[in-house]
């Protein structure tokens, strides 16, 4: 089927409010039995990212930087006994600096001297991070070891100015208490990563499911040899040959299994953005054969202010001279209106629809909105005519 015809006009394909709304057809574009790599849905267990954090100071802030007296003035005097000077804390009264924590992450197999971009958030009351400089700051692991360590300026990619100037005005642009150092951490310490367990390679499904690790296994089986089990619906266990488990063989074997294709198992999916008026469907869903009568029931009040102008010489009025009512002046009145309008639209009959493009062609034929499609799919869910998952965002 041509792929164009989706979105032809002429048969209606083409639902109100598109640009609000995108109904993505996602196996209508490629190949319905589409063979996908194990590297791109399932990861090598071991061979993962790691979480560094650490606590630091940011200076040169321009007395833009934290006001608390107790943990900035502590920290600051904490850095400067490590050069040999010592300062009481509470003598310490400058703002140019802040607490911030400082985070990244470190890829699997990263090696001493490797930079990585780490990220700073200010931890106190600072106004801004502009212009301020990350001061060496260990980065520790989840086991307590440090594994790196960061330094250099912040980049914000905004800015704070005017603050306090004429009349109090300031323009800002973006966050400007956090911000990123590029190729700010150094890497000291490689982060020991196993791979091979007793001569097992595990490989781990991004998404679990019974259907895809079986699969998995069975494609590893055929196209490497016959050596891989499925252990749940996430693991599959993969037995290294003894002659691939030899260190200048184990790369080769593990590039070999990341490259074997097979057809992840996907269950049936629409994922709805209210937010944004996204409708996001695959091509497992089906609906069974309905009635659907939708309308929208509009109430709309209005009030419109008018003015009540007493007539000539009636005017109220205590001054010298006036002869008018007191009680009588002009008014403000509110005049209220009511409209209720609904819509008369007919039920339509859906027949059952077995792929994703009738689906498509029904509800479009329909007319309706992008808020109105949100609700007629969740209205078929409810009465068990949708046989996808709703995800509702």
């Amino acid at each position: 089927m041509n792929s164009s015809l989706l979105f032809d006009p002429t048969r209606r394909w083409a639902i109100v409010g598109v640009a609000f709304v995108l109904l993505a057809l996602v196996l209508g574009f490629v190949p319905v039995h589409a063979q996908t790599r194990v590297k791109d849905v399932a990861t090598v267990e071991g061979a993962r990212d790691n979480q560094l954090i650490g606590y630091g100071l940011v200076a040169g802030l321009d007395g833009q930087g934290d006001s608390d007296k107790l943990f900035t003035q502590q920290t600051v005097a904490n850095m400067a006994r490590r050069f040999g000077l010592q300062i009481a804390p509470t003598d310490i009264t400058n703002k140019n600096v802040a607490l911030v924590m400082v985070t990244c992450k470190v890829p699997a197999f990263s090696q001493p001297g490797t930079k990585l971009n780490v990220t700073v958030a200010s931890l106190a009351d600072a106004k801004s991070l502009q212009g301020g400089v990350l001061l060496q700051t260990p980065l520790i692991g989840g086991d307590g070891q440090v594994y790196a360590v960061a330094q250099g300026s912040v980049f914000l990619g905004g800015f704070d100015a005017g603050g306090g100037g004429l009349g109090g005005s300031s323009v800002q642009k973006n966050h400007t208490t956090s911000g990123v150092v590029t190729d700010g951490a150094l890497v000291e310490a490689a982060i020991p990563t196993t791979v091979f367990s007793k001569g097992v390679l595990q490989i781990v499904l991004n998404d679990g499911d019974f259907t895809s690790a079986v699969r998995l296994a069975n494609a590893i089986n055929e196209q490497i040899a016959p050596i891989a089990t499925a252990v749940s619906p996430t693991t599959v266990d993969v037995y290294v040959p003894a002659e691939m488990q030899c260190p200048e063989k184990q790369m080769e074997f593990v590039a070999r299994v990341e490259n074997a294709s097979f057809v992840p198992d996907v269950n049936a999916r629409i994922v709805i953005n209210e937010r944004t008026g996204t409708v996001v469907a695959n091509a497992n869903i089906q609906i069974s054969k309905i009635a659907v009568a939708y309308g929208n029931l509009t109430v709309a009040v209005a009030s419109n202010p008018e003015v009540s102008q007493p007539n000539s010489f009636t005017g109220g009025g205590n001054g010298p001279g006036s002869t008018g009512n007191p009680g009588i002046h002009t008014e403000v009145v509110n005049q209220e209106t009511t409209n209720v309008s609904e819509e008369k639209r007919r039920m339509v009959v859906l027949k059952q629809m077995p792929t994703v493009e009738d689906v498509a062609f029904a509800l479009n034929s329909m007319g309706a909105t992008p808020r109105e499609l949100m609700s007629i799919l969740q209205s078929i869910k409810d009465a068990g005519a949708l046989n996808a998952q709703l995800v509702l965002e």
